[in-house]
């Protein structure tokens, strides 16, 4: 017990270091990525630097995999140099005996990063995408809900903000049927009310059909004053990409509130198929961590004075590169209906645990 406490120490101390040289490299990568952005704009520094914090946690998030194979390689390379594996092979104690703390600090840090990191990702992501928006000058990030009560969607601009609800739609969102929309002033007060029996997004403006619009400023009589047009256009700053974005990108939704997002979606006849990928694919990730954990082992537990350490390393981190591939190819197919939804997810961690615990067997007993 106190050696699988030291070796879980000295896998956390290899995870927190590794690990904090990332997150240092991904905050300066970006904040030079956000100077390029917002060059010419009246944006601060500490404002460019807000923004690369918000992005740092999903940054993490995507190369935790790499993280855990590089902490296995530092963890059983140092003890391989001290001796160190020896001496717990001299104890009656197997090599794959002594992989049982760094697996478990695998499953509780792929545990933390599905319940904590997830849902901190889902929010930054959001910050993020609003606080640019705003330094670009577009006051009102646009936003799309889908309900079972139909479709709103919210877009903003310096004259104000609108926002748009519709009874149903077509297959992605860019033509709308009974059609609401109420126009406010930048200082948040309604000024018009308009209905529509269709709605369909053009470059730039939406198109209206049969539009019946009541102006409700102070002093007026709204429907005294209502004027009815056969069509009639409103600018709008949405597209057909960020519609389509909005409603297939699941990585902006908490995977404790993904299971409610796809029921709702279901509801509104949109394919829900990338959201139950990316659901299965972040509670398989503990797994996929672990196997990363042994691959790094499998390569790097011999003692160096056989040599290679250097193409062993390589050899490991090559092979996890390979396996993070296999697992997002699998999961791109998974996305597109090419293979089930669960063998997307699950069938590459299995793999690679079952790969990795093949290749220790070997090392060990073969």
């Amino acid at each position: 017990m106190i050696l699988d406490r030291y070796f879980a120490r000295r896998f956390l101390q290899a995870f927190g270091m590794i690990g904090g040289i990332f997150l240092a490299l991904m905050m300066l990568i970006d904040l030079i990525e956000q100077l390029r952005r917002f060059e010419g704009l009246d944006v601060s520094l500490g404002q460019l630097l807000h923004l690369s914090l918000l992005n740092a946690p999903g940054a993490m998030s995507e190369i935790l995999p790499l993280i855990m194979i590089l902490s296995a390689v530092v963890l059983f390379v140092s003890l391989a140099r001290s001796s160190e594996l020896v001496v717990t092979r001299a104890t009656g104690r197997s090599g794959i005996r002594a992989l049982a703390a760094p697996s478990v600090v695998a499953v509780v840090i792929g545990v933390l990063a599905v319940a904590l990191l997830n849902p901190i990702v889902a929010a930054t992501s959001k910050r993020y995408a609003t606080l640019s928006e705003q330094f670009r000058g577009q006051n009102g990030a646009s936003i799309l809900s889908v309900s079972g009560e139909g479709l709103w969607l919210r877009q903003g601009s310096a004259r104000g903000q609108s926002v748009i609800h519709a009874d149903s739609h077509g297959a992605d969102a860019a033509t709308l049927f009974g059609v609401t929309i109420l126009t406010y002033s930048p200082d948040g007060i309604p000024v018009r009310r308009i209905l529509a029996d269709k709605a369909q997004l053009e470059p730039d403006a939406w198109v209206l059909t049969k539009a019946k619009v009541w102006p409700l400023s102070a002093g007026t009589n709204p429907e005294g004053s209502a004027v009815e047009h056969d069509t009639m256009r409103i600018s709008t700053t949405l597209t057909r990409n960020r519609i389509r974005e909005s409603l297939g990108r699941p990585s902006g939704v908490s995977i404790y509130e993904l299971p409610a997002t796809i029921r709702q979606l279901d509801q509104a006849g949109f394919s829900t198929r990338r959201h139950r990928v990316w659901y299965q694919v972040a509670l398989a990730r503990p797994l996929f961590l672990v196997a990363m954990v042994l691959v790094g082992a499998a390569f790097t537990m011999r003692h160096t004075r056989f040599g290679g350490t250097g193409g062993a390393v390589l050899t490991a981190v090559l092979l996890g590169f390979a396996l993070y591939f296999v697992r997002n190819f699998a999961q791109i197919l998974g996305e597109n209906g090419q293979i089930p939804v669960a063998l997307s997810a699950w069938a590459p961690p299995l793999a690679a645990l079952f790969l990795s615990l093949g290749l220790l067997l070997h090392a060990e007993d073969g």
